[in-house]
């Protein structure tokens, strides 16, 4: 017998959707296609956990495309929903670190996503 397993509620926070949407067409269904995964509860290939936020919690879908690198970061630590916390082209073209002032968004989107969470579902 196949385990039908809940489909989390997707969740953006901040310009992560409109951003997403700037992205090239197959980049978007790439990434649309991972967070889907993420929301039946699979870890998609191309996620990996976030650097400088302690384990698996924060995870960033990571995708190329012909050169150009591209980001959604997403949180898996509520048990109702997934929150996107920012989509971003990469423009670095040395080295791999996420540049502070997208780490410094995250950082504060997660804080909005917990309390959306605690208004919206802890109830």
């Amino acid at each position: 017998m196949i385990e039908e397993r809940s489909i989390k509620k997707l969740d953006f926070v901040g310009s992560s959707r409109e951003d997403l949407k700037e992205f090239p067409e197959e980049v978007r269904q790439d990434i649309g296609f991972a967070l889907f995964e993420v929301q039946k509860g699979l870890k998609p290939v191309s996620a990996k956990p976030l650097k400088g936020f302690g384990g698996a919690g924060v995870l960033e879908i990571v995708e190329n495309f012909f050169g150009d690198a591209y980001r959604a970061v997403y949180t898996v630590k509520f048990q109702k929903a997934v929150y996107v916390l920012h989509c971003f082209q990469k423009k670095s073209k040395r080295g791999i670190k996420t540049p502070q002032s997208d780490i410094d968004l995250i950082r504060q989107r997660l804080k909005t996503a917990q309390e959306d969470y605690k208004a919206n579902y802890e109830r």
